[in-house]
């Protein structure tokens, strides 16, 4: 199956090479509504909570049963896009998502919203867990850093997108509308998809593997819920315990059983190439860090500098923006000089800006904490779009699609274990401070708040340090492996003159 997949390509096909580039813009479409959807969502909680006639605490779960169920399940699809085909996955999850969001506008109770919200998720993993595979298999490598650029470039949009639009359809067509918003934009999508994405040409045919498939879902599950239901009942807490303990020994049996499996769901094999483990490592760590970022810069820009939610949500659009200008060319120069160095330098850039935003006090200028801003959005701008194609470039054809999936699945983990540290970390220090367990913001005590916060981005700024200092460790290792090459070579050839 692979000599055959070696012998013809998408690369190969002059017809596909020709609208490979709309192929890509029809396929960012769902990345670019899978990111506005949750942004819009996450402003759309209050509402919905008074809707519904439900406690806050509980709405939450609108979020976060989307998160665990695309974690649970990507890995899961992503197997199947090399066994099946990864365009076959990627089309049933864009009709998968389409019904979901038209399922969740219809939603009158909480139990139907979650099923709806599940529902979405799934298809929002079929999608994401073969994506970077397929644009991966399409474009030619001089081409493919830019084009897995774009893909960022799409979910920063999702991004600037969510909030204003998210506001104005609230207010005036109210909160079923976010969800709704999905389906013409989800119908145009299909209807160039079916049109224009090709036929599967890499499949390999592998059985599923359901016992691994099991132990990861539960994994996901327990580990979700404790470091999720953590936040409001404690770590201390004997359930929250016993919930991570369970989580550790699912994920103990699993890498084991994975270990021994001819057709795993997980190929461990891929974690034997340093480059890819290492891409992994880092993109998890960048996603960690960044989300302890997108959770305390809302209170600090509200609570402490007091600007109003438009004037903090114009001000932290930076991030995206930034990314948006700089993710496109930085993919397109890693197509030129190479991924390492571009990775490297928005790492430092990241450690800079996170440290930046660690002096921040109740008085900082506008302009400062923009600066700071907008330095960590070009610091991650640099760093994913190396990062993905140095990750997805080292992959075999048939392997595509579960090297995808992991991608994405350290994207989500990141995005919740970031949340976690950073919540974690701010109302540890504030309660050591207050005296008491602290929950919240304390009233008329921003000194409190400013020193729980300088930690987390002090730590955050450490995380992103030693992803910098892998990074480097790879692109030295990796240089010198390369003049040791030439070296030989050169040898070589001075051995084959002397002999003639």
């Amino acid at each position: 199956m692979e000599e055959a997949a070696k012998r013809r390509t998408y690369q190969d096909d002059p017809d596909i090479q020709r609208r490979r580039w709309i192929i890509l813009i029809v396929m960012n479409l769902f990345t670019f509504m899978s990111t506005l959807d949750g942004s819009i969502v996450n402003i759309a909680l209050p509402t919905i909570s008074e809707s519904l006639k439900l406690p806050v605490a509980q709405t939450e779960w609108v979020t976060t049963s989307y998160l665990m169920a695309i974690c649970a399940a990507i890995l899961f699809f992503g197997k199947l896009g090399d066994s099946i085909g990864k365009i076959r996955i990627f089309k049933l999850g864009m009709m998968i998502f389409l019904l979901g969001s038209l399922l969740c506008g219809f939603s009158t109770s909480l139990t139907f919203l979650l099923v709806s919200r599940v529902i979405q998720a799934i298809g929002a993993s079929m999608t994401m867990a073969n994506s970077q595979g397929i644009v991966t298999d399409i474009f030619p490598p001089n081409e493919r850093g830019k084009a897995l650029g774009l893909v960022g470039t799409f979910v920063s949009l999702g991004s600037i997108a969510g909030p204003s639009l998210g506001g104005v359809m609230l207010s005036t067509l109210g909160w079923q509308s976010i969800f709704w918003v999905n389906v013409p934009i989800g119908l145009i999508a299909i209807a160039f998809g079916w049109k224009l994405l090709p036929v599967d040409m890499v499949k390999t045919g592998a059985r599923m593997d359901k016992a691994g498939t099991g132990l990861f879902t539960g994994f996901i599950l327990f580990l979700f819920a404790g470091l999720l239901l953590g936040q409001q009942l404690g770590y201390g807490d004997g359930r929250i315990i016993g919930s991570l303990v369970v989580a550790a020994l699912l994920l103990g049996v699993f890498l084991w059983i994975e270990a021994r499996k001819q057709e795993p769901l997980l190929q461990l094999g891929l974690f034997r190439n340093p480059l890819f483990s290492l891409g992994i490592v880092c993109g998890f760590l960048v996603f960690v860090s960044n989300f302890c970022f997108n959770i305390i810069a809302p209170f600090y820009t509200q609570s402490i500098l007091q600007l109003s939610p438009f004037q903090a949500g114009f001000l932290l659009m930076l991030f995206p923006i930034m990314m948006v200008i700089i993710a496109p060319l930085s993919g397109a120069l890693s197509d030129r000089i190479g991924s390492e160095i571009l990775t490297f330098a928005g790492l430092i850039v990241m450690v800079v800006a996170q440290f930046g935003l660690a002096r921040l006090h109740q008085g900082s200028p506008i302009p400062i904490v923009g600066t700071w801003v907008a330095m960590l959005g070009i610091g991650t701008g640099m760093f994913q779009s190396p990062n993905t194609s140095l990750i997805m470039s080292r992959i075999a054809k048939t392997q595509l699609g579960i090297a995808g999936s992991v991608n994405s699945l350290i994207r989500n983990v990141g995005m919740v274990v970031g949340i976690t540290v950073a919540t974690s970390t701010l109302f540890g220090v504030m309660s050591g401070q207050a005296g008491y367990r602290v929950t919240g913001l304390i009233p008329d005590r921003p000194d409190i708040f400013l020193t729980g916060m300088h930690v987390v981005f002090v730590v955050s700024a450490s995380i992103c340090l030693v992803a910098a200092l892998l990074t480097g460790w790879r692109m030295i290792r990796s240089r010198r492996a390369e003049a040791d090459s030439n070296q030989a070579k050169g040898q070589m050839a001075e051995s084959r003159v002397a002999r003639k």
